[in-house]
């Protein structure tokens, strides 16, 4: 895992992965980085890489000596280190709060599509509004519809990092099947997907695979 290139930024990633959305994040910014494929189970798992991210996965952002994981942790770190992007709406805005509040909503909340995708989300009665951290799955998706209808950007007419994140979201659970195809998703994410910097990230990264798998 030597770095390639003099640049700062290195981007610990799977093509597979939630490090897709850092990717069109990281060509928003147009920021130089050092790109570098690991696989699950084998090179994510590293004595090296396991220094670095203990979790032993992707994506990791490597910003000099400065270590941030999270899909959303990353996206805020870099929209705040490249402030001419303007990708986060103004410090104490009313914008900025929604910013906020939909960074972490797809953090958190939402992943309750993924855990139901494999499994995982039995929503027995006497939790499903309670103890786990993300949402029940068809209260996730009624709050995703009614976020993002009628609505070009989260954050009045500030395209922002919450975009990517959302767009990219709700994007990849279509194209997998954990999200229906909704009007008011295909609606909000489809333009998004169509920018410039999204279309170069997926040109990198190739296609979503259809039936990811369960390290993914």
């Amino acid at each position: 895992m030597t770095p390639t290139t003099d640049v700062s930024l290195r981007f610990f990633f799977h093509p597979q992965s939630r490090a897709r959305t850092v990717r069109w994040m990281l060509e928003e910014c147009e920021a130089r980085y050092d790109p570098v494929q690991l696989e699950f189970g084998t090179s994510m798992k590293s004595a090296e890489y396991l220094r670095i991210n203990p979790l032993g996965q992707v994506p990791t952002l490597m910003d000099g000596d400065t270590v941030i994981t999270e899909t959303a942790a990353i996206l805020a770190y870099l929209a705040d280190k490249f402030p001419e992007k303007h990708l986060a709406p103004p410090l104490g805005s009313t914008a900025r709060g929604e910013y906020y509040r939909w960074l972490f909503f797809v953090a958190g909340a939402a992943e309750a599509t993924t855990a139901r995708m494999y499994g995982w989300l039995q929503e027995p009665a006497q939790w499903r509004s309670a103890a786990p951290g993300f949402g029940q799955f068809d209260a996730v998706v009624q709050t995703l519809e009614k976020a993002v209808s009628g609505r070009q950007t989260l954050c009045e007419n500030h395209f922002s990092a919450a975009d990517v994140y959302m767009a990219s979201y709700l994007g990849w659970g279509m194209a997998v099947g954990a999200l229906p195809q909704k009007e008011a998703f295909l609606a909000y994410a489809t333009p998004l997907l169509q920018r410039p910097a999204s279309v170069r990230s997926n040109a990198l990264d190739g296609p979503i695979a259809p039936k990811p798998s369960a390290a993914a």
